[in-house]
């Protein structure tokens, strides 16, 4: 675990919309670390006490389903946020997330970042605006997922 660099910010699409100087603050509570397949980042129902920006591999959502187990209901990326559950509270994870293949991800504390946020409203409103993007991101791709589920078997 290392401190994530100002310039591993300013390379992520994600945070284009942030200025230098919030990137900079964000950087200063934020860590780069590096995952194996299979580690586990988080449990539904635990607190929610960080976030993630996967930078290379992938992480997986996954919920239990009863009489199925453990199911995954979303992949995550390169250039992708991992978690929102820190934001509202009672600040409890929704779900869990694994680790599916080598993976690197800028990590930021959520009471670091809700601090941040609060004594710079600027910044809030901006890190509500990517929050609420991903969030409408991950609706449409489960939404399309529905589809192709529940679609005709005809093709109609």
């Amino acid at each position: 675990m290392t401190s994530a660099p100002m310039t591993e910010l300013d390379g992520l699409p994600l945070l284009a919309g942030l200025s230098h100087d919030q990137r900079a603050a964000l950087a200063g509570i934020a860590r780069h670390e590096d995952y194996e397949p299979g580690a586990r980042l988080f449990e539904e129902g635990r607190l929610a006490d960080r976030c993630w920006v996967v930078t290379a591999g992938c992480a997986v959502v996954d919920t239990d389903i009863p009489g199925r187990g453990r199911t995954v209901v979303q992949s995550v990326g390169p250039g992708e946020l991992l978690g929102w559950s820190w934001l509202v509270p009672p600040y409890r994870w929704h779900f869990g997330a694994s680790i599916a293949a080598p993976t690197s991800a800028v990590v930021v504390d959520a009471l670091d970042l809700r601090r941040l946020a609060d004594a710079d409203p600027v910044l809030g409103y901006r890190m509500s605006r990517i929050l609420v993007e991903a969030l409408l991101n991950r609706l449409q791709a489960t939404r399309i997922r529905l589809l192709d589920l529940y679609r005709h078997p005809d093709g109609d």
